[in-house]
């Protein structure tokens, strides 16, 4: 349709959007259908935040705000990173957005120019890509496979490099695999950056909380000092508070990069919702006892999960070290027929014909840069878990 912008035609819908709008349509027409799509804690937020945004509302404050958000959230983030990252900003170093995604598609917008290139491990999260093309850049995903635990190897990140990189994106622990990387393995990937001044580093930190078996996040600019000065750490409340639709993500970094996020901002959509933001100052500055709970119930599941994967004929799946998520391969049932005919050719018909045949809903690896392999997302009901694996495991057997 000539009427549309050119720029969609650089970018595809988010598939596990698309995974979790199937699965919900076909559990409305009656299907008995178990959505392992979406990457989102099924646990409540904690109710003393959700106090707090009652007391903001009852108290009025849901006015605008300043467009890159409240100086109580902006104090309680440069806390936040003081005590748990070992990082020191300013409030000109502060900027909160509509979730974890506008602060990192305000970056992009506010450096990129044509023919910039930004390096992405693969399996990346989905959006990453889609976004640097809105920006006009060139995406330069590295593939990062099993046998590496999904991880970026700094010989590898060495030869991505060019004169027109401008940014390296890391997320540890990782959306989509879980993998996270120890404080030396990102020593190594931080000892090349450092080689490398005209290469800016983000980091997305989301999933910072959830790691268990005793793991220590670190994160770049804590682990490389001299990075600080082009490093964005990119973090939120979503996934570790429980605060998925409360839309609240934030970063640290450069002050004349957090000034151009906001000129952005403040063109597209303004200040983050004002009673959200309240809610996110409590989330940050109260009691945190709920974080290590949550994990226990996390770390069960995904041991579950691994367990009673791997006992699925043609599937591997690798223990991660954080996050919600199981990147198992399926690269043993490819080529097998399914009892409805359908060969399985690759990781998208594999994931279409279990939805069709057993009513689980993954997403396909090919969609995060790396298959044949899928994405289960373990943050639901542990009963449900179990059957969907039952389910998994029931549909492999049945292939030929």
């Amino acid at each position: 349709m000539a009427f549309l912008s050119a720029a969609l035609d650089r970018v595809k819908p988010s598939a596990t959007i698309a995974v979790t709008d199937k699965a919900r349509a076909l559990k409305a027409a009656g299907r008995n259908v178990i959505g392992l799509g979406a990457g989102e804690p099924d646990f409540d937020t904690p109710a003393n935040i959700k106090l707090a945004a009652i007391h903001a509302i009852e108290a009025g404050k849901t006015k605008y705000t300043d467009v890159g958000g409240i100086p109580e959230l902006k104090e309680a983030i440069i806390n936040k990173f003081s005590r748990e990252n070992g990082l020191t900003y300013k409030p000109n170093q502060i900027i909160v957005g509509t979730g974890g995604k506008q602060v990192l598609y305000n970056a992009l917008m506010a450096t990129i120019n044509p023919g910039d290139e930004v390096i992405i491990p693969a399996p990346y999260w989905v959006s990453y890509p889609e976004m640097v093309a809105l920006a006009g850049g060139e995406s330069v995903p590295v593939v990062c496979p099993a046998s590496t635990g999904f991880k970026l190897r700094p010989e590898d990140l060495e030869k991505a490099i060019t004169p027109k990189t401008k940014w390296v994106i890391l997320c540890s622990p990782s959306n989509p695999t879980g993998s996270a990387y120890t404080r030396s393995e990102l020593k190594a990937i931080t000892d090349v950056l450092v080689k490398h001044p005209h290469v800016w580093v983000m980091t997305d930190d989301m999933y910072e909380h959830l790691v268990y078996d005793d793991f220590v996040f670190t994160t770049a600019a804590q682990v490389e000092p001299s990075l600080y000065d082009r490093t964005l750490t990119v973090n939120g409340v979503s996934k570790a508070y429980c605060m998925t639709g409360w839309r609240i993500g934030y970063a640290g970094g450069p002050a004349q990069l957090i000034k151009a996020m906001a000129t952005i901002q403040s063109q597209s959509t303004s200040n983050p919702s004002s009673i959200a933001q309240w809610a996110s100052v409590e989330a940050l500055n109260g009691p945190q006892d709920f974080i290590a709970a949550n994990n226990k119930v996390f770390k069960e599941r995904r041991d579950l999960v691994v367990s009673m994967l791997n006992q699925a004929s043609g599937i591997e799946c690798p223990r991660p070290e954080g996050a919600f998520y199981v990147y198992p391969s399926c690269a043993g049932t490819i080529g097998k027929t399914a009892p409805s005919g359908k060969v399985i050719d690759n990781d998208e018909a594999f994931v279409t014909e279990l939805l069709e045949s057993e009513g689980v809903a993954v997403v396909q690896g090919s969609a995060f840069g790396l298959g044949p392999a899928f994405r289960i997302s373990y943050a639901t009901r542990t009963s449900d878990l179990e059957d969907a694996c039952k389910r998994i495991q029931r549909f492999c057997g049945n292939l030929r």
